[in-house]
């Protein structure tokens, strides 16, 4: 999906290549972790490597923090299925020892490499083999100059004129093989900062809220952030930095960009009401279980699971298939048109068949292969026996129309 294609405007900018993965300029916005295993052990960290690309991870980052960090990339980076980044901290000899270790890309914090010289012969290394370098810009790190400029705190203009400055030392070797990020904790100054870099410059630009903590809490921080900047047309890489297992990370990436409609849905989409008093199954759990049953298989459908054989079809009718479920069984549907009634205890393993049949075949197919007229006669009899008893839905609109029309009418 490019720019022309999207949910949302994306911002231009200049494109990137990080190994065989495009950045900016239209290109899909891409899905980034970290491994938390030490760079040093080669099969452990080619093991969550490749869990993290299973789990939609496009770009991965390897710490290279020491000699042995480093000599275990040259093992990994021809291994790994995603291109790997090496993530250098104050020692500016680590980014070259990663150069010759074959990566992909660096990531440079200008918090803590700050001496010119040190930056550019980086830069100059890196332009020779063409491999990029993301300014790493973290707003709990910054130059001290930075802190003392802007009143001792951390402020997006302080963020901002941070990686101006990396960038204008790259600019002065003539590198320009650069992706940017701004990140801080703090969702509002993350968000306004981003959107000043986005107005100061045309490089792709790296999103996420740094050290966005544990589940659930992680989740909402991040996707605050990083979806607000998406919905904006402002990002072109993302990364959820979660105090969890990366692969989290990675899933998490790759669910927001598809529901923003940034990335091609690969897997199962599946929407559930929320249950109310009107349900006559257990609806969490069904939800769960067809979650479980349905992950993996990589059926790109929108599944609904709806609690309401009354209103759960209409509501759903834009899901590739569904069920509603009723008292002791459901109503299967396929584009809101019903298909069959199955038994309660059928219901999860009914989703599965027609999903896998819906992704092989297609949804006319499925259609096709049943008497529709004779399913929506046997639903309706649910329909209208639940409708006698519980009413014509939550809102009680035909009580409604009738007390106003008598109101009108008096």
């Amino acid at each position: 999906m490019d720019a022309s294609t999207a949910s949302f405007p994306r911002r231009p900018t200049r494109r990137i290549e990080v190994g065989s993965v495009p950045v900016g300029d239209g290109a899909p916005v891409t899905v980034q972790s970290m491994t938390t295993t030490k760079t040093s052990d080669v099969e452990g960290t080619l093991a969550q490597i490749y869990a993290l690309a299973a789990a939609g991870c496009d770009i991965v980052r390897c710490t290279c923090n020491e000699a042995e960090a480093a000599e275990g990339l040259a093992h990994i980076v021809p291994r790994s299925p995603v291109p790997v980044i090496a993530d250098i901290h104050h020692n500016h000899k680590m980014a070259l020892a990663a150069l010759d270790a074959g990566v992909q890309g660096l990531r440079l914090n200008p918090g803590n490499i700050r001496r010119p010289e040190h930056i550019k012969t980086v830069a100059s290394e890196a332009r020779d083999r063409q491999v990029p370098i993301r300014i790493g810009v973290n707003g709990g790190s910054l130059d001290p100059s930075l802190y003392e400029k802007y009143g001792n705190t951390v402020t997006p203009e302080a963020m901002v004129e941070s990686a101006l400055m990396e960038l204008d030392y790259f600019a002065q070797v003539d590198f320009d093989l650069v992706k940017i990020s701004v990140k801080a904790s703090n969702v509002p100054l993350m968000v306004e900062a981003y959107r000043q870099l986005a107005d100061a410059t045309d490089v792709p630009l790296h999103l996420g809220v740094t050290e966005a903590g544990p589940l659930p809490e992680g989740y909402i921080k991040a996707t605050a952030g990083i979806a607000t900047l998406l919905a904006e047309g402002i990002g072109d890489t993302i990364r959820y930095s979660l105090t969890a297992d990366p692969v989290e990370e990675a899933r998490a990436g790759r669910v927001l960009l598809e529901s923003l409609g940034l990335r091609e849905r690969t897997d199962i989409d599946l929407i559930a009401c929320p249950s109310c008093g009107r349900a006559e199954v257990d609806v969490i759990k069904v939800a769960e279980d067809a979650r479980a049953a349905l992950a993996g298989r990589d059926l790109p459908l929108q599944v609904a699971v709806m609690g309401c054989v009354v209103n759960g079809p209409g509501e759903a009718r834009d899901a590739d298939l569904g069920i509603a479920a009723g008292r002791g069984r459901g109503h299967l549907f396929v584009k809101g048109q019903n298909v069959a009634v199955v038994a309660e205890s059928e219901m999860v393993e009914q989703l599965v068949e027609w999903a896998e049949y819906i992704s092989e075949h297609g949804t006319e197919a499925a259609l096709a292969r049943v008497d529709t007229a004779k399913a929506a006669r046997e639903a309706e009899k649910d329909r209208a026996s639940l409708l006698g008893e519980q009413g014509e839905d939550a809102n009680a609109s035909a009580q409604k129309v009738e007390i106003i029309q008598r109101h009108l009418s008096g």
